[in-house]
């Protein structure tokens, strides 16, 4: 696996924070998020081994950033496989290993000099290399189940749902 790997799960979205688009065997997540350490202290306070990691991989003073993030799920069971963090300091993305209860959660960090903007970049990926990252992911059990023609339209409103949080929020931080 290429990147960092974590025995911890990314932190789950904030049901009230994320907008859910259905698009059959997959189902797209559009959130606004802010990480901070005390969130992530309190995502895994309930698992001793979690928040050890967390605290052994964690920078000095803890991870903070925001950004919209764009996640990736299985329609039928919930399961997240992809997570694209268009963070404003630290964008990556996430493909998350699904091994029974047990999760491997393999971030790759983004590359603004070679790719330029995140978001862009990662709706190009949603539109041709959705099947394949599934596929990566362990979720290849849903690429014959994909259906382009529904997923496209669904596609087009993630974009414009993530570019409109990502524009609300940068000209808030103008103000």
């Amino acid at each position: 696996m290429i990147g960092k790997v974590y025995n911890i799960p990314p932190q789950p979205p904030v049901a009230e924070n994320t907008r859910y688009l259905r698009a059959g065997a997959v189902t797209f997540g559009v959130e606004y998020r802010e990480l901070d350490p005390a969130s992530l202290e309190a995502t895994y306070q309930g698992n001793a081994a979690q928040l050890a990691e967390l605290r052994e991989r964690s920078p000095e003073g803890g991870f903070s950033d925001e950004g919209v993030s764009i996640h990736v799920c299985a329609t039928d069971d919930g399961r997240e496989y992809v997570r694209f963090d268009v963070f404003d300091d630290e964008p990556h993305y996430h493909y998350v290993h699904h091994d029974g209860e047990d999760i491997v959660n393999n971030v790759i960090d983004f590359d603004r000099a070679a790719h330029g903007e995140m978001l862009p970049w990662a709706i190009d990926r949603l539109r041709t290399r959705l099947a394949a990252m599934l596929t990566e992911a362990g979720g290849a059990h849903l690429v014959p189940r994909l259906e382009p023609a529904l997923i496209g339209p669904v596609i087009d409103e993630v974009e414009q749902l993530a570019a409109r949080a990502q524009q609300a929020h940068r000209a808030a931080a103008r103000k």
